[in-house]
């Protein structure tokens, strides 16, 4: 029992994975991009004649499903989930027509469904392992490394994203960049004004209740209203002042979408700046005291090294938050990777929409990861 305890998250995850390939269409064939498409079940996609495709596939699965050892499961299920991806260039190559520029072959909801339980698959085995977060970023680098070849290599550039990509590669760069200066310059920001306003909170609960009761209410303000909220007093700004319209400061563009994303990220900042400070030990503020360390000295050489772990865990929240937040910017001329979402959505593109989507997940796990491996090590340093 204990067993099938064990093994229960990977046969319903394995099971589900396989069930979704076979149960759906593997891909969708479309002969532009905004009409709809016919579905491609896996057994017309990838037919016998991919013999190994299939035997690797089933065999990965399997183990990845059965496995006791928690190294192995995730090996496994990395090797699955790579040769679904394979499969999934391989099938659409040989659908795909070259002459024909406005055909469209995108992945079909058995491919995505299958790829999700494979990924919490892998996930499963993460979990098992405990890796730490600098084995976890050492993952994700050769996971980013791995598909950057593999994109590279142009075994899918068939795909419907793939060719979405082709078309708009110097808007795509372009805008990936905005996005990147949007979401981390506002937090750079954000950090560089929060973080003295938390020291100065600290020990002053009156000041301290008002600061953070202020942004509070900014964070509450939905993230479209505080964009528009801010056109109104940029733009009579920029009329009255048209040297700052020359700096790109106006209505709409990229200023308030940066600066609403400014707001949005102090609140966490300075709480968690507040948050950290306040958590250092008492009797170890006591012996500092003690030793005559005067109140800077306190705060340089105690208070900011045991509080630096709790304050990056608030900037982690931010960045993450930010790289979604900010693709809401395109709606007011900010531009970045939302500009992609919202016109797919527009046209009924699916495909422009995942060419927008797609790095922003992928931004906010690096993010994520990365900040997480930086808190684990402050946390070691903190303990030593």
């Amino acid at each position: 029992m204990t067993r099938l305890a064990r093994n229960l998250p990977g046969l319903l995850f394995g099971g589900a994975g396989l069930w979704a390939l076979f149960g759906w269409p593997f891909l969708v064939e479309k002969s532009s991009r905004v009409v709809p498409g016919i579905g491609i079940d896996v057994e017309l996609a990838l037919p016998v004649a991919y013999w190994p495709w299939w035997l690797v596939l089933l065999c990965a699965v399997s183990t990845a499903t059965f496995a006791r050892r928690p190294w192995l499961r995730l090996i496994a299920g990395g090797v699955a989930v790579a040769t679904l991806l394979y499969g999934l260039g391989s099938a659409a190559a040989v659908q795909v027509m070259d002459e024909n520029a406005v055909q469209r072959i995108a992945p079909g909801v058995g491919f995505w469904c299958a790829l999700g339980a494979l990924l919490l698959l892998v996930t499963d085995a993460v979990a098992r392992l405990q890796l730490s977060a600098s084995r976890q970023c050492v993952l994700i680098a050769l996971t980013v490394v791995v598909g950057a070849l593999g994109l590279h290599s142009g075994h899918f550039d068939s795909i419907s994203v793939m060719r979405e990509y082709a078309v708009n590669a110097d808007r795509f760069a372009h805008e990936f960049s905005r996005h990147l200066l949007l979401s981390l310059g506002s937090v750079l920001v954000a950090v560089w004004l929060g973080l003295p306003l938390g020291i100065v909170c600290h020990g002053r609960a009156t000041l301290r209740q008002s600061v953070l009761a202020t942004l509070s209410v900014v964070q509450t303000v939905p993230s479209i209203a505080l964009f528009g909220m801010l056109m109104a007093p940029l733009a009579a700004l920029a009329a009255a002042w048209p040297a700052l319209a020359q700096w790109g400061i106006g209505g709409i563009g990229y200023a308030p979408a940066f600066i609403a994303l400014c707001l949005y990220a102090l609140l966490p900042v300075v709480a968690n700046t507040v948050l950290g400070l306040e958590r250092v030990d008492a009797a170890v503020v006591d012996a500092a005291y003690g030793m005559g360390l005067t109140r800077f000295q306190l705060l340089t050489r105690i208070r900011w090294p045991l509080a630096l772990p709790t304050i990056v865990t608030g900037i982690r929240v931010v960045l993450v938050q930010n790289i979604g937040l900010a693709a809401i910017a395109a709606l007011v001329g900010g531009g970045g990777l939302g500009a992609f979402i919202f016109q797919g959505i527009g046209q009924t593109a699916i495909d422009l929409v995942l060419l927008g989507a797609l790095p922003m997940v992928m931004l906010a796990l690096v993010a994520g990861v990365l900040l997480d491996a930086l808190v684990e090590r402050l946390e070691r340093r903190r303990r030593a």
